[in-house]
């Protein structure tokens, strides 16, 4: 069951049904480089990353990644509901806002998915969730995110480290309709 639609896509909330793109996706030479290694290998370890990361967050924050899907009918070569990316919020520890996160197989980039997906996003969590200020991290040589962020609305800030020790981060803030 789709929640959020767009003209192209469809975003859901994922399930164990996805633990097979999962593999697929969080093993994409772009994701380790820009996301990091989650040590996602199988089908038990998806399934698990899948029950303690966005299936956890659905319930505990009313959002988290969402699975993001070609419609249907628009002649692509899909499976109907396979999805080709990741979208949604994150409530990150050390961060007190939520964090919008994307990642696509590589073979959807650059085709306006992730930014279709993300703005999209960005409107449920103003106007369903009543989110006013929403956050973004990026590694600083992530050129390709930091353009999406600037193309949705998203500002620099600051360098951030998440925990000490970690890799410095850009941080990024969306403020919608005014508010602060």
């Amino acid at each position: 069951m789709s929640l959020i639609q767009t003209d192209r896509l469809e975003l859901r909330e994922l399930n164990f049904d996805d633990a097979e793109f999962i593999v697929a996706l969080l093993n994409e030479d772009g994701f380790i480089r820009y996301i990091g290694d989650k040590g996602v290998r199988d089908i038990a370890a998806a399934r698990d990353y899948l029950a303690q990361g966005p299936m956890e967050s659905y319930t505990r924050n009313a959002f988290g990644l969402y699975a993001v899907c070609l419609r249907q009918g628009l002649g692509h070569q899909m499976k109907d509901g396979a999805p080709i990316g990741i979208c949604g919020l994150v409530k990150r520890e050390g961060l007190s806002e939520p964090d919008l996160g994307f990642a696509f197989l590589s073979r959807f980039w650059s085709k306006g998915y992730a930014l279709e997906s993300a703005a999209a996003v960005l409107s449920h969590a103003r106007e369903v969730l009543g989110l006013h200020r929403i956050v973004a991290i990026t590694a600083p040589n992530n050129t390709q995110s930091i353009a999406l962020l600037h193309k949705t609305g998203f500002k620099f800030e600051r360098k951030v480290r998440l925990v000490d020790h970690s890799p410095e981060l850009n941080l990024f803030a969306h403020l919608s309709s005014g508010r602060a």
